[in-house]
């Protein structure tokens, strides 16, 4: 039973936590990794380059649009990078994944 990882990237560690851990918070989402990550990229006509912070949450399919809203209202970039990707895993770890993100 596939479900989502989704990759956000973030300006500090600090952003991350406290976003994701309001995603867990409201069971939004399951968990969440954090990694330090280097990044460059075109933005205002420019090429930026920046240290960073990448989440990767997981969560079911139903959840994607009540994280995308909360990411992005409390973002702090202008234009976040929210992405989402199809997973599968172990059929154990799949079941706790569901059972976290179950409407109490």
């Amino acid at each position: 039973m596939p479900f989502i990882a989704i990759y956000i990237t973030f300006d500090s560690e600090e952003s991350a936590k406290e976003i994701c851990y309001g995603l867990i918070e409201k069971r939004l989402v399951a968990c969440y990794n954090l990694f330090p990550i280097a990044s460059a990229y075109w933005w205002q006509q420019e090429i930026q380059s920046d240290n960073e912070f990448v989440a990767i949450v997981k969560t079911v399919a139903e959840r994607w649009e009540k994280v995308v809203e909360l990411v992005e209202r409390t973002h702090p970039y202008e234009v976040p990078c929210i992405m989402k990707m199809e997973v599968s895993a172990n059929e154990s770890y799949e079941n706790w994944v569901r059972e976290q993100v179950a409407d109490f």
